[in-house]
C-alpha cells in the first residue's frame, strides 16, 4: 500500500557517502572510546525532509549514552535507500545491531533467514502492555515477535461539520443513521463521500470495516492467514454492503477513477462532506498552516458505524509504521535490547507533540499540549480494543495485487460478492 505512511520521506543522503562511512564496523562491538561497547544504529529519518524526526532521535540517542555509558553509532539514510541498503546489508550478514524495519510481510524473509531475533523478553516486565492494542501483533511470526513499533495510523470518517449543521445532520453510530445522513446529503444535491479509488487501497478500507464490524475483528484475517476462508458469509456480506453504497449514489461521481489526492482535494475544496483515510492526514485537517484555517475548524471526524447491530465502534482499521529490529548475529545484542526498549519508551510523548506522529504506544494526552483532534485520537487509542492490519499487508505481494484488482471490480460492479469473495479465496489458496 504504497500512500499508507504518515510521512513522506525523500532523498538526501546518498547511498554514496553510506558506503564510504557508514557499516564498517561489522555488527557493533568494542569502540575507540576507552573500550566501552558500541551500538550501530541506521534510520530512516535525514535532517533534510525529516527534521523534527531527526532531532528527537538524536536527542534520545545523546540521552541514552549519557545514561548508560554505552556508545551509539548512527547511519542515516532515505527511505528508498534504507529498503535498498538493508537488503544488501542483509545478504552479507553485516545488519547494524538496531535498525528499523516495517511488519507483516516485509518481516518474512529477515525472520525465514534467521536475520532478526526475537524481542519477546523485552516485553516480559510491562513493555507489552504499553504498545496500543494490536501493533505488536502485525510483528509477530509463529508467535515471536521480531519488531516493536514506533508508529500507528488508524482510519477514521472525516467530515465537515459546517455542511452537517447546514443540514441539521448528527453524526452517525449506526450503518441505518450513516445511510440517513447519505441520503440527505443527496436530496441536498451535496456530494456525500469523496473517494478515490483509482488507488484501491481507498476502497479495500472500506471493505475492511464493514469485514469488521459484520464478522468482527478475526474474521478476515483468519481468511488471509489461511485458518479461516474468504467465503465467510460476514466477508460475502461486506462485499454486498459495499455495493449498496455505491448503487446508493454514497461516493462522489467517478469515485472508481480518481486517485486518493484528487478525492481528498475534494474534501478540502468543501465539495464533498466526508472523506475516509488515515490519521496520517491529521496535520491536514488541525495544524497545516498552508490549509485556511477555517476550514480545519470545520473539520471533526467519527469511527466507523456499526452495522446491523454487530460489531466494535472501538476495533479500528490501520497498520503500524516503522518498527525496531534488532539483529540476531548483533555482538552486543543485551545492550542493543536496552536501546531499543529505552528508544520506544521515549519516543511515545515526544513523537505526538513535537512532530505530530501518532506513536504506537499509548500516551497520557491529558499531559500533552495538542490540537483537541489529536487528544481525542490518542483517547481513541488508548481504548482501542483491537487493530486490523490493511489487508493489501497482510498478503503477499501478487496476492495484494490481486485483491485490490478484485477491489475495483467490485467498487465498479463488475463482479458480484460471491465472485469478489472466491477470487480472493482462490488467490490466497495458490499462495
Amino acid at each position: 500500500m504504497n500512500k499508507k505512511k504518515a510521512i513522506t520521506l525523500m532523498s538526501t543522503c546518498s547511498l554514496v557517502s553510506l558506503l564510504a562511512v557508514g557499516c564498517s564496523n561489522g555488527s557493533g562491538g568494542e569502540a575507540s572510546n576507552g573500550g566501552a561497547e558500541t551500538i550501530e544504529f541506521m534510520h530512516l529519518w535525514p535532517q533534510g525532509s525529516s527534521a523534527e524526526h531527526h532531532r528527537i532521535v538524536n536527542e534520545i540517542v545523546a540521552d541514552f549514552e549519557e545514561e548508560s555509558g554505552i556508545s551509539v553509532d548512527m547511519q542515516v539514510l532515505s527511505n528508498e535507500q534504507y529498503k535498498d541498503q538493508i537488503t544488501i546489508l542483509s545478504a552479507s550478514n553485516s545488519l547494524p545491531d538496531v535498525g528499523m524495519t516495517w511488519a507483516a510481510g516485509y518481516l518474512d524473509p529477515f525472520v525465514e533467514g534467521n536475520k532478526f531475533a526475537p524481542l519477546d523478553d523485552l516485553l516480559e516486565d510491562g513493555l507489552r502492555e504499553e504498545f496500543v492494542a494490536g501493533t505488536l501483533e502485525a510483528y509477530e511470526k509463529e508467535g515471536e515477535t521480531y519488531g516493536l513499533p514506533l508508529e500507528l495510523n488508524t482510519v477514521y470518517i472525516y467530515y465537515n461539520k459546517s455542511i452537517f449543521d447546514d443540514y441539521q445532520l448528527e453524526v452517525p453510530e449506526t450503518y441505518e443513521e450513516f445511510e440517513q445522513v447519505i441520503n440527505t446529503l443527496k436530496e441536498e444535491n451535496v456530494n456525500p463521500i469523496a473517494l478515490g479509488n483509482g488507488d484501491r487501497w481507498t476502497g479495500s478500507m472500506w471493505y475492511m470495516y464493514f469485514a469488521d464490524r459484520i464478522g468482527g475483528s478475526e474474521t478476515l484475517t483468519s481468511a488471509i492467514d489461511r485458518s479461516g476462508s474468504f467465503e465467510d458469509e460476514a466477508l460475502v456480506e461486506a462485499a454486498a454492503k459495499i455495493q449498496e453504497m455505491v448503487e446508493n449514489d454514497s461516493f462522489v461521481s467517478g469515485f472508481n477513477g480518481l486517485a486518493d489526492e484528487e478525492a481528498k482535494s475534494m474534501f478540502m475544496n468543501e465539495q464533498a462532506a466526508m472523506y475516509m483515510i488515515a490519521t496520517w492526514d491529521l496535520p491536514n485537517f488541525t495544524t497545516n498552516e498552508d490549509i485556511p484555517q477555517e476550514f480545519r475548524d470545520s473539520v471533526g471526524y467519527f469511527t466507523f458505524p456499526t452495522v446491523d447491530g454487530s460489531g466494535d465502534a472501538k476495533s479500528y482499521v490501520g497498520g503500524p509504521g516503522v518498527g525496531l529490529f534488532i539483529s540476531e548475529d548483533s555482538d552486543v545484542k543485551e545492550e542493543s535490547k536496552q536501546f531499543a526498549t529505552y528508544f520506544v519508551e521515549q519516543w511515545g510523548e515526544r513523537a505526538v507533540s513535537e512532530a505530530g506522529v501518532l506513536p504506537a504506544t499509548t500516551v497520557d494526552s491529558d499531559a500533552l499540549d495538542l490540537p483537541d483532534m489529536y487528544v481525542d485520537v490518542l483517547n481513541d487509542l488508548n481504548e482501542a480494543t483491537n487493530l486490523t492490519l490493511y489487508a493489501d499487508v497482510q498478503m503477499s505481494a501478487a496476492t495484494a495485487q490481486t485483491h485490490l484488482d478484485l477491489i475495483q471490480s467490485l467498487f465498479g460492479l463488475e463482479i458480484t460478492p460471491e465472485e469478489f469473495a472466491e477470487a480472493n479465496e482462490n488467490a490466497l489458496a495458490d499462495e
